[in-house]
């Protein structure tokens, strides 16, 4: 393992010291959250992302020894081990150099060149590819037997060719040189399926696309494979053959002889019929892994957004889940999020129910004391916004909510376990209210692919989105904090130390024994230990406990170091955690110590001064522009707020209250160069946007955040998609698409709500 070390420091730019203490705490059970939070002295103050590249670098480098393990045995016990090529597999240093090492001698189906060896024709082949001065044909008149299926010398040579052609194949430098070759000079091309016009007109774009492999970017790629699995389009990789062919005449070529052509000839079969190939299939897996990595990032980083966006907090909280024909589902819920009723009203079928409708909200919020409506806003969305709105209803926030995967909460069997009488539409309309009061307490509930923040989740390696998304919600959960006694299993299982055996284990405490008074009672918990008491701890609050940093994220571990601060400023602890001014007598010099340095106590400090504060945002309510609903609604130089939904590499998704998002390119975001589209928004920040161009059939809105955005779609827009960016909504953050217009909901429910008035009269 000590040999992992200054690999791994090396990759990371960090001491060989910071790399062994973070692989031994790891090794001991120690979480990323954890360690990076509650271990700073003893990883040079590491952080989360250091930690866990960390992690995976070891990952990948125990996984490289395993492999060349077996390699090592397997060539043992074919007899086939030799000091020198030990030396060579010892001192491989990927996955893919140990294998190349291996071909040659790894067990394989038959083979040309094999059946070739089997006639004896190894001996020809040696002495051919040698260059030597020999007649060829002479010399393969030695190896014709008809026992042995060499009828003549034109098959004794064609077996020779064989053998050499595996041969140069089968050669680690050969396949170095060409594998740089294809990744640096191949392309990508794709061209429309005979037939499949107009069932593949989203892959548009690709009909006739070529690009270099080497620079195409991630969504480019996935969207590539992704129309050739689907069968619209067909995608070949092209090296230029003329050059690598040259490549392996300088390698292979030793003379200009009678053998010289023999040898020209396998060279140009074995890089046809093998090489090619083979060299053609790793660079798609090549390709394919950094596109999957690029696409990973993006999707835990815009799931990092998302789950820590602004909680409005505890409120009492009418919630709906908007429906045309059907009705939208109506729920009320308390400070806790507990669900006190629901029912379903339909204002969009006519004159009576919207007096109905409009009865019963009034009713509801009177006798729950409503603080906010939270609507989701998908089909009809807006349409109940508008009709909420209408009621003129005081003192309380009106909310559209994004409802991306409530349905699949809905539907889950944690959603049956929570509500076990209630139909998936009421669950929908919790699952809304929920996400308005603390977005990440409802979304950990959800899978983070169903979430919509990413591109391609569902075509990328999902072993490495799953560790990703696991390691983002972690880190999120960690970071804000968990209430011990108010906490979902969901949350709890998220605890750095805990899971889900431990999660169900505290729930199931609580509900027999009440609320935990501190921190210490939860090693009453079954099968919660030492270790995951320690690695828990730090993170979870109790609002009310008696002992004041019980509420804050100083680690039980330092409680009686905090105890000695207030002793030696002649005060209680309590005392220290409200008064500034003897928080800023602190001299932290004077509590170093062997194990606790100056980041942990400033750490402290910051505590002291804010316990358990919470890291997000505040929150500020939004609303969608009035009178723009639909995608038809829109015009070219319109002026809209919008919420950023989601973050790709070629722009930012914007949800203007149209039923669709619209498209910010990179180009379109700022009035200089953006490389990076984190570098100006983030997923839920609100954004001053231009629609720049609109297309209706395909359901595609370009939009602009430049200053001076062009007032037509003629001058400056960027297509939608554009010959480069199909793909961005091939996993839209966008709600249902509109099921009915306003004609068919019954008339213009603009003139209904101008009837309100008179409703209650």
């Amino acid at each position: 393992m000590n040999t992992h070390f200054q690999p791994i420091a090396s990759a990371l730019n960090i001491s060989i010291k910071q790399v062994s203490a973070t692989l031994g705490l790891l090794d001991e059970g120690a979480t990323v959250p954890f360690i990076s939070r509650y271990r700073k002295e003893v990883t040079g103050s590491l952080d989360e992302v250091q930690v866990a590249a960390i992690r995976d670098l070891a990952q990948q480098l125990r996984e490289l020894d395993k492999r060349r393990e077996a390699i090592l045995k397997s060539l043992t016990e074919l007899e086939k081990l030799t000091p020198a090529l030990e030396k060579q597999l010892n001192e491989a240093k990927t996955i893919t150099a140990l294998e190349d090492i291996y071909l040659p001698y790894k067990p394989k189906r038959k083979t040309r060149a094999s059946i070739a060896k089997e006639k004896g024709l190894e001996p020809l082949a040696l002495r051919i590819l040698a260059q030597s001065r020999i007649d060829p044909l002479q010399e393969a008149a030695g190896y014709i037997n008809d026992k042995k299926g060499v009828a003549n010398e034109a098959e004794a040579l064609a077996g020779a060719r064989d053998i050499i052609a595996e041969l140069i194949s089968e050669n680690a430098e050969s396949r170095t040189k060409m594998r740089n070759h294809f990744m640096q000079k191949a392309t990508y091309k794709t061209v429309l399926v005979k037939g499949k016009e107009e069932a593949g007109i989203k892959y548009k774009d690709y009909f006739e696309w070529e690009e270099s492999a080497k620079s195409a970017p991630s969504h480019r790629v996935l969207a590539m494979l992704r129309g050739e699995q689907e069968g619209f389009l067909k995608l070949d990789v092209l090296p230029p053959d003329e050059a690598a062919l040259v490549l392996l005449e300088n390698q292979f070529i030793t003379s200009n002889n009678a053998c010289t052509d023999q040898v020209q000839l396998a060279i140009t079969d074995g890089y046809k019929r093998l090489l090619r190939p083979a060299m053609e299939t790793e660079l798609r897996a090549t390709i394919k892994q950094k596109a999957d990595e690029e696409a990973i990032k993006v999707f835990a980083e815009n799931a990092r957004q998302l789950l820590l966006a602004a909680p409005m907090g505890q409120k009492n909280v009418l919630a709906i889940d908007p429906g045309f024909r059907t009705g939208c589902k109506v729920v009320c819920l308390d400070k806790q999020g507990q669900l006190l009723v629901n029912t379903t009203i339909y204002p969009h079928t006519g004159q009576g129910n919207l007096k109905d409708a409009a009865w019963q909200i009034t009713q509801l919020y009177e006798k729950h004391a409503i603080e906010a409506i939270a609507i989701g806003n998908g089909t009809a969305g807006r349409e109940t916004e508008t009709f909420v709105r209408g009621l003129k209803i005081p003192d309380v926030l009106v909310v559209m909510v994004n409802e991306s995967g409530a349905s699949i909460y809905s539907a889950s069997p944690l959603a049956r376990e929570e509500f076990p009488t209630q139909d998936i539409t009421v669950r929908g309309a919790v699952s809304i209210g929920r996400r308005l009061m603390d977005p990440l307490a409802e979304l950990v509930k959800i899978d983070p692919k169903s979430i919509g923040v990413g591109q391609y989740q569902h075509d990328v390696d999902q072993h490495k989105l799953q560790q990703s998304l696991d390691d983002t919600v972690m880190s999120c959960v960690n970071a804000v904090g968990v209430e011990l006694n108010t906490a979902s299993k969901q949350v709890l299982a998220y605890v750095s130390g805990l899971g889900d055996t431990l999660a169900q284990n505290i729930v199931n405490y609580r509900n027999t024994n009440g609320a935990f008074k501190n921190r210490e009672s939860l090693k009453k918990v079954a099968r919660l230990g030492d270790k995951a008491f320690e690695q828990a701890a730090g993170f979870l609050r109790i609002r009310d406990a008696k002992q004041v940093l019980d509420r804050s994220g100083v680690h039980p571990e330092r409680y009686a170091l905090v105890n000695q601060m207030a002793k030696d400023l002649g005060c209680t602890v309590d005392d220290l955690m409200k008064d500034v001014t003897l928080q800023k007598q602190i001299n932290l010099q004077r509590y170093v110590s062997t194990e606790v340095g100056l980041p942990t106590l400033t750490d402290i400090v910051k505590e002291l001064a804010k316990p358990g504060r919470d890291p997000r945002e505040a929150f500020e309510a939004f609303s969608f522009a009035d009178g723009v609903n639909s995608i038809g609604d829109l015009k070219t130089g319109m002026k809209l707020s919008g919420i950023v939904t989601n973050i790709t590499n070629f722009g930012a998704f914007v949800d203007i209250g149209v039923h669709q998002d619209g498209l910010v390119h990179t180009s379109q975001l700022a009035n200089r160069y953006v490389a990076n589209p984190n570098e100006v928004v983030k997923v839920s920040q609100v954004v001053e946007v231009t629609v720049v161009d609109i297309d209706v059939a395909r359901k595609r809105i370009a939009l602009s955040m430049k200053e001076g955005s062009p007032k037509d779609g003629k001058s400056g827009s960027p297509k939608v998609d554009g010959a480069k960016g199909f793909g961005a909504k091939a996993n839209p953050v966008v709600a249902k698409p509109q099921q009915q217009t306003k004609k068919e909901a019954d008339g213009d429910l603009q003139e209904k709500l101008a009837k309100l008035k008179g409703l209650f009269k």
